[in-house]
This record gives C-alpha cells, structure tokens and sequence, in this order.
C-alpha cells in the first residue's frame, strides 16, 4: 500500500473559498483544484489549501493569511491604483501567500507543493527541495516560456490541462497532461427536447460570441447568451443592436439555473477565436447531455469527440450546417463520453498517480 501524502495546495489571493455568491465573475482554476483538494483528501491525502481570510472547508486542512480577499479589498480603490498598480498587488498578495506556505513547508515537511498561480511562485522553488507541481491554467505565451526555462529546477514540474496548450513550450519538464475533470453529481442529465442554442462564457471578442449571433441569425434558431460582458464597442457593436426575440442575454445565473439551461439546449456554441487551453463549459454541457459545436481552436479536439458528442468546424457557415445536423448527436453519448474522459474521479487520480511518480524518481 502506497504511503499518504502531506500535499500543500495554493490558487488566489483573490479569493476565499468556497467561492463567495457575491462573487459575479468566472474562477475555473480555483473551482477546479478546490474539487482536487477534496477528492485527494477522500483518498486519505493530508491536504492544506492555503487562502485568504475566510477561507474555510469541512473536508480538508485550511491555512488562512491574515489579509481581505483581493475581491473585496479596499486596497484596491485607494487613490494612485490604476490598471499597474492593480497588476502589482495582485501579486504581491499572491506571493505573500505563497510565502506563507513555503515558510509553513519548513516546519511540516510537505511531500508535494502543488501551484496553479505559477508565475507568482518560481522564486520561491530555490529555497527548497520539495518537488512542486504546477498546473498550467493559462496560455503559454512565449515571454512566459523563456521565464520558465530561466526559472527551471529539478523540483519543478509541470502539468498541462490538453496536450494543444504544450505547442508553445514543448520542452518544459512535463510530468503529465491531465484533463480537467467534473464531478458529474453536479450535472444533472437531460433527456428533455431541445429548446434553443446556448452560448455561455465571459463575452469577449476571442471568445466568437458575435459568430454564435451571426450562426443562430442564420439558421434562424433562438440563442441564449449566459456570461459577464465588459464595457466598450465589442458588446455595444457586435451584441447588443442583435438582442431581442430570437437573442437573449441573461447576464450571468447560478450554477444550478446554468444547468438547466444545459439541459434544455440544442447546442452549446463555442466558436472561439484563439487557443484556449481547455474550455470548462464544453464538458458541463456535454455531461448534461448537449452536444458542442466548436471552432477548431486549442483544445478542441482533443474534448468534442467530432461527428459523436457534437461538431468540431471552422466558420459560422460550416457552424450553420453543423446546427441543422444536430439532432444526429445522442444525448446519451455526451455524458458517456465525459464520464470517461472528464470525470473528477479520473482527474484526481490521474494527479495522484503524478505525485507518486514525481516522489518515485525524486527518490522521497
């Protein structure tokens, strides 16, 4: 029998945990490793998350810094803070935090420091010999690859969340690419009939949700558009003149209505304009059994599986087709296939088996 670990886990200074209703925004990596977090320590883990004020859990150990979370900081709107100034302290908060863990590591002797505020953190990785995972949430854009080869140690090992994020960086120290996972109790299959296209997300240019209008303008079908917007031309050029009847925005709901309207959609769209790493809405709405129409961009391919749990296309004309092809896609086969691929199950012991592995080679 393999020995339990002592894990130290870290996200946000921005954030308390569980996240806060009053928080209107999208933090997928935050509420991704928080499921980690408690999937380990189901598996007998030591885990201490590391958080801002008022951070707290039932499942697992919490280590909370002394400070307001960065949501709700009214060191935010101190007069002097512009968009600089805000970059700074954000991490200048995170690396305080981390600061709080590695001064803690000296003391309990952790077995694995695990990291998703990666660029905040690789200072920090010469002061000891504890292996330390990151898992890569974001883009890696070349200034962000020529950082992690000058920071590069043998303790330091990276996750990626889809093989396509890798293309940038193809050479850092890689221990696995592992899929982000759900826990599928969550996400309540729908056998219902489909009602009306979905497009659900944060309303940027990159995120294609003018394609999505023009698409279901199109095929002249309804589209629900669920997601925070932004001030300025994009949402007041591209968007807004097209809401009314058939395009509705509902700004942003809950978890539990957001499932619904999952269950009840035709399709969810997600024509993106740029190589997202993953995309967590493609496998929510596929777990409540609603096919993904997707530009192939990113990670894409590797998360539609194309012609079976939706269609994978490269312009709003083939996205049109794709729509009126729809109904060829078995609702059933959507949840199979997130079952096998994305479940929180294999997420978490896909980490774990990472862990045992980093410990193996780094003979600890």
């Amino acid at each position: 029998m393999k020995r339990k670990l002592k894990i130290a886990i870290t996200v946000t200074s921005q954030l308390p945990f569980p996240i806060p209703k009053d928080f209107s925004g999208v933090y997928a990596p935050l509420q991704i490793t928080l499921s980690l977090a408690k999937g380990l320590t189901k598996k007998g883990h030591e885990v201490t998350f590391f958080g801002p004020r008022g951070s707290k859990s039932k499942i697992f150990k919490v280590f909370t810094a002394p400070f307001t979370p960065l949501y709700k900081n009214k060191i935010l709107t101190t007069p002097g803070v512009r968009q600089e100034e805000r970059i700074k302290i954000f991490s200048l908060f995170d690396q305080y935090l981390v600061s709080l863990l590695f001064k803690e590591n000296f003391k309990r002797k952790f077995d694995i420091i695990h990291i998703s505020a990666v660029d905040r953190v690789l200072p920090f990785a010469f002061l000891v010999q504890t292996p330390i995972v990151y898992t890569l949430h974001d883009p890696i854009y070349p200034w962000r690859a020529k950082v992690f080869k000058m920071f590069a140690s043998k303790n330091q090992y990276y996750v990626s969340i889809s093989n396509s994020q890798r293309k940038p960086a193809p050479n850092l120290n890689y221990a696995a690419t592992i899929y982000n996972g759900i826990n599928l109790k969550n996400f309540p299959f729908s056998k219902k009939e489909r009602e009306y296209l979905l497009f659900s997300g944060r309303i940027l240019e990159k995120k294609g949700v003018h394609l999505a209008v023009q698409a279901a303008i199109k095929t002249k079908q309804k589209l629900v558009i669920i997601g925070p917007r932004y001030k300025g031309n994009y949402w007041r050029e591209k968007i807004e003149p097209f809401l009314g009847k058939n395009i509705k925005y509902l700004g942003c709901v809950d978890r539990k209505q957001l499932y619904k309207y999952y269950g009840n959609a035709k399709a969810l769209l997600f024509p993106i304009q740029w190589e997202e790493p993953f995309g967590l809405v493609m496998i929510e709405a596929m777990a409540c059994g609603t096919p993904v129409i997707a530009f192939n961009h990113g990670s894409v391919p590797e998360v539609v599986k194309d012609g079976k749990t939706g269609f994978i296309v490269n312009n709003v004309s083939e996205m049109a087709k794709a729509i009126k092809k729809i109904d060829k896609i078995k609702k059933e086969d959507c949840r199979k296939w997130v079952e096998k691929k994305f479940s929180l199950e294999k997420m978490v012991n896909e980490y774990e088996k990472v862990y045992y592995k980093i410990l193996k080679k780094s003979n600890l």
